[in-house]
C-alpha cells in the first residue's frame, strides 16, 4: 500500500474549488483504486492523505486529464506553493474503543 501526501499553502480558494476537489476524490475513489483519503486545513495550510494500492494506481491517477486540468487551476488560483510525497506504508494498525 502506498500514500500520497500533498500539502499546500492555500492563495486563494474560490467557490469552484470544493467542488472541484469533492469530484476529483470522488473519481479517484471509483475509477483509479484510491482507497481512503483524508484532507486538513490549518490557517493558510491545507494536508490532504490519500491511499492507494499501487503506484501504477498512483501513477494513472496523476496522468487522468479531468485531474490535471484541477491540478492547473490548483497552481494558477488556488495554492501558492505545494508538495506532493508518495510514500510506501510499511505497517499500519488500528485501534478502536468499544
Amino acid at each position: 500500500m502506498y500514500a500520497v501526501i500533498f500539502k499546500a499553502r492555500v492563495k486563494d480558494l474560490d467557490e469552484s474549488y470544493a467542488a472541484t476537489a469533492k469530484r476529483m476524490r470522488d473519481l479517484a475513489m471509483s475509477e483509479y483504486g484510491c482507497t481512503e483519503f483524508s484532507s486538513s486545513m490549518e490557517g493558510d495550510y491545507e494536508v490532504a492523505i490519500s491511499y492507494w494500492p499501487t503506484k501504477e494506481s498512483i501513477r494513472a491517477w496523476r496522468n487522468n486529464s479531468e485531474h490535471q486540468k484541477a491540478q492547473a487551476a490548483g497552481k494558477e488560483k488556488w495554492y501558492s506553493s505545494y508538495t506532493v510525497e508518495v510514500v510506501e506504508v510499511l505497517k499500519r494498525y488500528r485501534h478502536e474503543s468499544t
